[in-house]
């Protein structure tokens, strides 16, 4: 059993279709039908910055999708126009359909028609895959026991409700992971300075940037309002952990009166951690504290950086103890 996502309900509902993209790769009849081929296919037809795991991640689904498959195996499907869950029987081997938008495709028989309500928490989990085709493995069962005559919407159990809290903390994760991503793609030296300057903005300070090469070891300088205490800010945007000296720094850049602000994608070394507890005038923040920030603040951020790492406000189900 197999599920697989599409943004075109219309090719595959009206046309009796399953389909991929990767144009790219053209006719995929044409290949030695192995995984290395698919690999070394994707590689050329792609970006040369991708990881090897990328890589057969990504040229594994194309894969799956002309070798393994095979007529007479089912399908899940998703839809998004109607919220129902479709599943279906392969009809047809794989071929090449260069008039579609989606052109390496099958013909599939849809047997049943469903709402997502009729299963289980965990089903709709499990066919929620970030990929595009995919193997059904741990809810097979309920999928099939949906073609039965006699089924009806199954109960969601209590003891899903783990479930549905581990889903919603995992939406949570990956989107702190793809944050700090971006942050790290997109932002280097001045430019994570000048993003950092603007999410202090974004929380209610007035803020300085120091000239390219200026000040020695201040990057901003940050203020509540009209008053004193000014706050010295240094940001690293460096993959290593943050030692010891490096705060060192900092404190030795400010003057009496001052509050200080390390601010890094990364983290700080136990030397680094004990140093910042014995020097409370100095905060550090790490990557992780960071991304916290960006999702309090993301709505006053300026518009260059919501469209650098665009998000969207959503409500996810929680669970209480």
């Amino acid at each position: 059993m197999w599920g697989i996502h599409t943004y075109d309900d219309a090719l595959f509902l009206e046309n009796n279709i399953i389909a991929i993209g990767w144009k790219e790769m053209g006719d995929l009849s044409l290949l030695e039908q192995t995984r290395e081929a698919y690999k070394e296919k994707y590689t050329l037809a792609n970006p040369p910055d991708l990881s090897k795991q990328q890589i057969a991640t990504r040229a594994g689904q194309p894969y799956r999708f002309v070798c393994e498959a095979q007529i007479g195996d089912y399908v899940v499907y998703p839809s998004k126009r109607n919220r129902e869950i479709n599943i279906g029987i392969v009809e047809s081997d794989y071929f090449y359909n260069d008039n579609d938008r989606y052109v390496q495709q099958r013909k599939v028989k849809w047997l049943k028609h469903l709402p997502r309500t009729a299963f289980s928490q965990g089903a709709l989990g499990e066919i929620g895959s970030a990929l595009t085709f995919f193997s059904i493995k741990n809810y097979s069962d309920e999928f099939f026991s949906a073609l039965d005559k006699g089924f009806k919407s199954k109960e969601i159990a209590i003891d899903e409700d783990e479930i549905i809290a581990h889903t919603a903390e995992d939406i949570v994760e990956s989107t702190k992971d793809y944050i700090l991503k971006e942050l790290s793609k997109h932002l280097k030296g001045y430019t994570f300075e000048a993003f950092i300057a603007d999410l202090l903005r974004a929380m209610g300070y007035r803020t300085e940037e120091s000239l390219r090469g200026g000040d020695s070891g201040i990057d901003i300088k940050a203020y509540k309002d009209e008053l004193p205490p000014r706050i010295i800010v240094q940001v690293k945007s460096q993959d290593s952990n943050i030692n010891e000296t490096m705060i060192q720094s900092l404190k030795g850049a400010m003057r009496e009166g001052d509050y200080g602000l390390f601010i890094t994608l990364s983290n700080y070394t136990k030397n680094a951690q004990k140093y910042l507890e014995h020097t409370p005038i100095i905060r550090g923040i790490s990557g992780t504290e960071l991304v916290e920030l960006i999702l309090k603040y993301y709505d006053k951020l300026s518009e260059k950086y919501r469209k650098m790492i665009p998000l969207k406000m959503v409500y996810i189900p929680i669970v209480e103890n």
